[in-house]
């Protein structure tokens, strides 16, 4: 009798089939979980330092080491273009120590031979493939390169590459997004350390604009003298913190103050001047004609010869400025009530008659200072009367211009002055609406783009 065989009994061959598959897939997942928390937490340590580095370049030195560990490369190099030209390497990092200054040195060699190329009419942004080309030749075949672009503001200012020397290594178009990332990220430091340097720049400047504000400042007038039989205001308003607005008061006698009381006999200078421009050099120019004036009055010479002078001494030191200075000068008698004055080419001022009401220009014949060392000034004269008010002013009056470009002009001027005349009362108070009805037409959300200075003399 034959034995029977048992019926086969199940094993765990095919249950061991069914879940190899399954358990693959899970270190699978496992790992990309890892791998993504790995890029994580190394774009996240990037982030960190960029918000935390004061030095660009202690940030740059990272910079191949994390592009080369997001994409498990081998290796990775920074280079930046210089404003004089150059390529520079800025930073080489690998894998194997030994092979980094190897790399180093062929990278080097890239870029010089690349910085050699260039002639001054060719733009790098334009010839990027040139310098791939370079990188990928000194590397040798047998590593593979991606280079994208550091762009700051939309030029392209450096390149960050990355490569590897395993041949089946390839650039993913993961792999591509982690490290035009990274370049995008070294592209916001370097464009973050260069407004840090002009802010920097621009805080000199600022505080070098607050010191010869406060310069100028004190070169003007601080209050207004007093001067018998009449009353006097004045501001100057500039449209930079330094302007080339002037004005001043200049006692004839040297040993009198401008603030302290004068005698009735004593005459006073008035003068108001504007140096063509604004800013820094106008101020300049401004404060030198100041000192100077002041050295003329003392001279006692008449106003015309005054403006004479001191445009023989001042053209010398305007002529290769391209500046020239308007000014008009005149001496008021306290005693006689007589105005004596000459023009160079400035603004005539306004002289309101309170006995006809009616508004006359004073002016004379005359050019700019600087312009022509031989230039001759005339001269004029005027009586006041009680009531009788002068405005001595700057173009920044007449130029000032609303949101449709429309200037303010004489007429106007002219229009407010009198209207001020027969309402208001005392000079400051004319003043004040003067440079209300200014900005009232250039609106209160504009500014004046030239400086305004107005000073406002009335006989009591």
């Amino acid at each position: 009798m034959s034995l029977s065989q048992p019926p086969p009994q199940p094993t765990d061959r095919t249950s061991s089939t069914d879940i190899t598959p399954v358990f693959a897939l899970k270190e699978l997942v496992a790992r990309l979980h890892r791998d993504q928390r790995k890029v994580q937490d190394l774009l996240s340590s990037l982030g960190f330092a960029l918000r935390s580095f004061n030095n660009l370049n202690q940030f740059l030195d990272l910079i191949p080491m994390m592009a080369t560990r997001v994409t498990d490369a081998d290796g990775g190099a920074l280079v930046l273009f210089k404003p004089n030209g150059h390529v520079k390497l800025e930073q080489v990092h690998w894998t194997d120590s030994q092979q980094e200054k190897q790399i180093r040195q062929a990278l080097e060699a890239a870029t010089n031979i690349f910085t050699n190329s260039l002639t001054t009419t060719q733009l790098i942004s334009s010839t990027m493939a040139a310098l791939d080309d370079q990188v990928s030749r000194h590397l040798g075949p047998d590593i593979h390169l991606f280079g994208t672009p550091i762009l700051v503001r939309q030029i392209e200012r450096g390149r960050l590459y990355v490569f590897s020397r395993d041949s089946e290594y390839t650039w993913t178009e993961t792999r591509q997004k982690l490290i035009r990332f990274v370049a995008d990220q070294t592209a916001v430091a370097v464009e973050h350390d260069e407004l840090t340097v002009e802010l920097r720049k621009k805080e000199r400047l600022d505080r070098e604009l607050e010191i010869g504000a406060e310069i100028q400042l004190q070169l003007l007038p601080r209050q207004c003298p007093t001067i018998p039989g009449i009353s006097v205001a004045a501001l100057c308003q500039p449209a930079n913190r330094v302007g080339g607005d002037y004005y001043d008061f200049i006692p004839t006698n040297h040993n009198q103050g401008c603030s302290s009381s004068s005698d009735a006999g004593n005459r006073w200078g008035l003068v108001i001047g504007d140096v063509m421009g604004k800013g820094v050099p106008a101020g300049l120019i401004m404060t030198m004609t100041r000192g100077m004036l002041r050295g003329e009055v003392l001279n006692n010479h008449s106003p015309a010869q005054i403006l004479q002078q001191l445009n023989r001494v001042m053209y010398a030191d305007l002529e290769n400025s391209h500046r020239f200075v308007t000014l008009f000068y005149s001496e008021y008698d306290p005693k006689t009530r007589i105005l004596s004055y000459s023009n160079a080419a400035h603004n005539p001022p306004l002289l309101w008659q309170a006995q006809t009401l009616k508004v006359q220009r004073l002016d004379t014949l005359g050019v700019l200072i600087g312009l022509d060392a031989e230039s001759q000034y005339e001269e004029a004269q005027v009586r006041l009367e009680s009531g009788d008010t002068i405005i001595y002013y700057t173009d920044g009056f007449t130029d000032a211009a609303n949101h449709s470009g429309d200037r303010f002009e004489e007429e106007n001027l002219i229009r407010a002055f009198q209207w001020a005349c027969e309402r208001c009362q005392g000079p400051q108070a004319i003043l004040e609406y003067l440079f209300a009805q200014v900005q009232e037409f250039i609106g209160s959300a504009n500014s004046n783009g030239d400086d305004m200075t107005l000073v406002v003399l009335q006989v009591h």
